[in-house]
Parts: structure tokens; sequence; C-alpha cells
């Protein structure tokens, strides 16, 4: 009876985990270059003397799904979305770099350029400061140019270039502040081959159609769960009653 316990009890809550990243997911389909979490279970067998019929499920996180939003022109002169595969790489909370897909840039107010959460964007040659009174745009390649808003319209002068990196899908883990490592710490490489369109942002990755029925589907799994434990412990109350009347 015990094994029937295991099995449902970790299920039910592993499955409540699994609703918990879908509604996360869901709750960012219009987050700015958000890459849905991913869930799968799994069963291991109880390690231990006496354990080896039993066994119980764990959430076997695969990672997220590193497909492309759509991309949506705002004409925002510090808006840059990612063409095709690719990383913005940024200074992460730590002074650590992190990468992400979310080019909605800004300035602070000491002048350094920055995403929108606070993330210093990183240059190729460190961090990228804008000059004040000044016009703004972002090349191909990421190259920061900029035109003073007072003297001559040709005065065009690059002040830095973003640094674009490509590692491995593969290798890449995500944060809890929901920017990429590489899961060796080790820092990407920049990638000339990494191109940015201007004016422009990639939307969230999340399908809301496919996540609401993931979430009806997986309440089905907790309350089918849920069920298989009340079974358990009816058959366990009926089981002892039995004996006490042999008795």
């Amino acid at each position: 009876m015990d094994r029937m316990i295991y099995l449902a009890m970790t299920g039910a809550k592993h499955s409540f985990i699994q609703q918990a990243a879908t509604a996360h997911n869901l709750a960012n389909a219009t987050t700015t270059a958000y890459k849905a979490e991913q869930n799968s279970f799994r069963a291991l067998p109880v390690q231990g003397d006496g354990a080896k019929t039993r066994s119980f499920v764990v959430d076997n996180t695969v990672g997220a799904d590193l497909s492309e939003g759509v991309t949506q022109n705002t004409g925002r002169d510090l808006d840059v979305a990612v063409q095709g595969k690719g990383w913005i790489a940024v200074q992460a909370e730590d002074g650590s770099e992190a990468y992400t897909r979310n080019g909605s840039l800004t300035v602070a107010s000491n002048g350094l350029l920055q995403t929108r959460t606070g993330r210093l964007v990183v240059g190729d040659g460190g961090p990228i400061t804008i000059p004040p009174d000044s016009q703004v745009t972002v090349g191909r390649d990421g190259t920061i140019s900029i035109i003073p808003n007072t003297g001559g319209l040709n005065a065009v002068a690059t002040v830095g270039r973003i640094k674009l990196v490509n590692p491995p899908e593969s290798d890449l883990v995500k944060g809890t502040d929901g920017l990429f490592r590489q899961k060796n710490g080790q820092v990407a490489q920049a990638d000339a081959n990494v191109h940015v369109l201007g004016g422009a942002l990639e939307g969230s990755n999340v399908n809301v159609v496919d996540t609401m029925i993931s979430m009806i589907s997986q309440a089905r799994q907790f309350e089918m769960q849920w069920k298989l434990v009340q079974n358990a412990d009816t058959n366990a109350k009926q089981a002892s009653q039995l004996m006490n009347l042999n008795a």
C-alpha cells in the first residue's frame, strides 16, 4: 500500500511544482524576449534496505525553450532585437557576465548603457558610455554611434559596440534572475556573425493557447495523483478492519 502512496504523493507534489512553472510562463507571455521554462518527470527507486520495491517521482527540469519569439518593430532608437541565434552580454548583479535577448536598452543617469532591468550592457571594451544630449543609433553588428544634438549633423562618432555572443545552446543554463550563463562558468567569446535589428524587440516565445492547455492537463494530473493517495488510504483502512475481524 505504501508503494502506491510513495509514487502518488511525490507525483502530486511535483505536478503542483510543474503547474507553478507553467503559470510563471503564462504570466510572462508578454515579457520581452522571455524564454519559457520546461519541466519533466521521472521515477526513481527509493534507496535503502527494505525499500527496493518503492519508487518516487522527481521533477527533472529540462531547462528553457530557446526558440525565437516574434520580432516586433518599435521605432525606438535604443531597442534592438537579436536576429537568429545569439545573445547580448550584460553584467549580472554579482558583476559576472551573463546573457539575454532582451534588447530594450536605456541610458542611466551616469551615461552608462543598460537594460531596462538595470543590467549594464557589456561592450567589446567594457561598459558603454553614451554622451548626454545626443542621438543614438545601433548598427547591425551592435556598433553604437551617436550624433550630438548640437553641432554639425555629420559629426558621427562611435562610442562602442555591444558584445554579441553565440555559445552552444546546450551549454547555457537559465538563472533565477532570468539571465543565461554557460554551465562551466566561463565567459563566451564575441561572435561577429551575430547581428541585431535596431528599432525592434523580440517578443516572448510563450504560446498562450498551448500553455493554457498544459495548465488544464497538469491540474488533472494533480487530481489523479491525489485520488490515488485517497484510494490507498481507503484500502489501508479496509485492510486494517479485515485483520481486526480475523483476530
